[in-house]
């Protein structure tokens, strides 16, 4: 697809990779839906995207993804207002660090709730318009978490497991009908969403540097996929070369390696 022109909604828009999706798209969409809690931030980053293209259209929504009624209004608002959506980016995404035994009840919700509902809601709330004028890409941001089941990240990863999964059977369900899907699988980003997934009192999950990709390639990367109509797209030759080599890992040994873990950590 190509996104010159296009009308894009952008999901968890105000902090890290949705923001530099409405950062790239700038110069580039015809108008932009950002979605987010956050007011402030959206309004600060509208202020920014109208200085670098002065003509663009911009949309500011504050949605509590975690509340299917503000779903259902944000879907209504748009259909009233005659925006049609030719690019769905559901970034928003949620993570909680810690054993699940611990976890909170409430959190473990939310995550649930703006990781996998509201992705699924908005995706039906928005496609048949796309299916109708046999135009459109939806973008959804899985994880490299969503290849394995990460203890201490249980609930997040299995989150991210079903956006991929989701986005696999849709893209198969909707070809030929002008409608694409990508999925974007990042591994490590310097962004706010380790240290909002810490624990009070703990120390944000970060993986070695040379795995962190800048939040620039991610956005560009996903970007690029919706354009060349890829499938996958894991950014980062370390995540690629790791998600690969993990994907060809039975269980069983994987099962092993989390046992030694959890015996040394006693």
């Amino acid at each position: 697809m190509k996104l010159d022109g296009c009308s894009a909604l952008i999901t968890g828009a105000s902090v890290g990779i949705g923001r530099e999706f409405a950062r790239q798209l700038a110069n580039r969409a015809g108008a932009l839906v950002l979605v987010a809690r956050r007011s402030e931030r959206l309004a600060d980053l509208r202020e920014e995207l109208i200085k670098r293209n002065p003509k663009l259209n911009i949309h500011v929504r504050v949605v509590n993804l975690a509340d299917e009624s503000q779903i259902d209004e944000l879907a209504r608002r748009l259909e009233a207002e005659k925006i049609d959506i030719d690019l769905l980016i559901n970034n928003a995404g949620l993570g909680d660090s810690g054993p699940f035994a611990t976890s909170d009840p409430a959190r473990n919700q939310q995550i649930m709730l703006v990781n996998m509902i509201a992705l699924t809601s908005l995706t039906r709330r928005l496609l048949p318009q796309m299916i109708a004028r046999k135009r459109g890409a939806i973008l959804n941001v899985s994880s490299s978490a969503g290849f394995l089941p990460i203890p201490g990240f249980a609930v997040y990863a299995a989150t991210k497991a079903y956006v991929a999964s989701f986005s696999e059977a849709l893209r198969a369900e909707l070809r030929g009908t002008g409608v694409s899907v990508s999925t974007l699988c990042p591994g490590p980003v310097h962004t706010e969403f380790q240290e909002v997934a810490k624990r009070p009192g703990g120390q944000p999950e970060a993986g070695p540097e040379f795995v962190h990709v800048p939040v620039e390639q991610v956005a560009h990367d996903g970007l690029a996929a919706v354009q060349a109509d890829r499938p996958l797209v894991i950014p980062g030759f370390a995540m690629k070369l790791g998600m690969f080599l993990v994907r060809l890992t039975p269980m069983s040994i994987l099962r092993c390696v989390w046992r030694f873990s959890a015996e040394r950590g006693r």
